[in-house]
């Protein structure tokens, strides 16, 4: 997002809004986030589509559960990286399993758990005589969550051993069951489970990041969502359009501000 030397858009709010935006650039809020936001042990990013002068285009954000800084862009690396927070950071970004922010090599990622959950109960509710596997496997993530919750709550960066050995031990046993119960069936329902299958198998260390790293790293990436619901909220609100792509970037950078200082 470059707000440097941006003229307000039109109309009273716009102009308001745009006036703040300014403000907040030149007084040194985004630097500071960004600065901030840098050096926070796990950072949630998240995009969401928008429409601004009869275009599609994306806002992105990184947060915490106390800082958020979103800009606009589209939907490529170099648009994720634009704001400055994640090329280059080294802690957990916990996001969805959008393959846009796999170049971000210096991090290490956590997928977030809800995505999983809803993909694993719409598979079981579609098929439950060939995919308990599924239910299995959303039961033990929910299980997981709440070993990994109280041992945040006590105050412990690691689970016990012997839970931990036993939660990867029944996730890798569920993950060859989906697996090896559908790949020779040819129904289209067989097909997802495979691919699910194959993404607990291959990303077990994204997906089970907040067990490993209960400290850090949380379940969900429900802080993103939270963190750019004002954006949704006001595409429902206002007809779904921006009447410019710097009007929608001044919104962005003034509910980051909002946002960050009511937390």
């Amino acid at each position: 997002m470059q707000m440097t030397g941006v003229n307000a858009s039109s109309g009273w709010t716009a102009s308001v809004r745009g006036k703040a935006a300014v403000l907040l650039e030149a007084g040194g809020f985004v630097a500071r986030v960004r600065e901030l936001l840098r050096s926070a042990p796990a950072v949630h990013a998240d995009e969401t589509p928008a429409r601004a002068a009869g275009k599609l285009a994306y806002v992105h954000v990184a947060c915490t559960r106390y800082l958020t800084l979103m800009h606009t862009g589209g939907r490529s690396a170099a648009d994720i990286d634009a704001d400055g927070v994640l090329p280059g950071y080294t802690g957990v970004i916990v996001r969805d399993g959008y393959a846009g922010y796999s170049h971000l090599s210096d991090a290490a990622h956590a997928w977030c758990g809800a995505h999983l959950l809803r993909e694993l109960k719409d598979l079981y509710e579609f098929e439950p005589a060939h995919q308990q596997w599924a239910a299995d496997m959303a039961g033990l993530l929910c299980e997981a969550n709440r070993q990994a919750q109280a041992a945040r709550a006590d105050g412990q960066t690691v689970l016990g051993e012997d839970v931990l050995v036993g939660l990867l031990a029944r996730y890798r046993a569920l993950a060859g069951e989906g697996f090896t119960g559908n790949y020779y069936r040819r129904t289209p329902t067989a097909a997802d489970a495979v691919r699910l299958s194959r993404r607990f198998r291959d990303f077990e260390d994204m997906i089970l990041r907040f067990v490993t790293n209960p400290g850090t790293v949380e379940f969900t990436n429900n802080q993103a969502e939270r963190s750019i619901r004002p954006v949704k909220v006001q595409i429902r609100s206002s007809g779904g359009c921006w009447r410019t792509l710097q009007g929608l970037a001044e919104f962005a950078l003034v509910h980051s501000y909002l946002s960050t200082a009511t937390k």
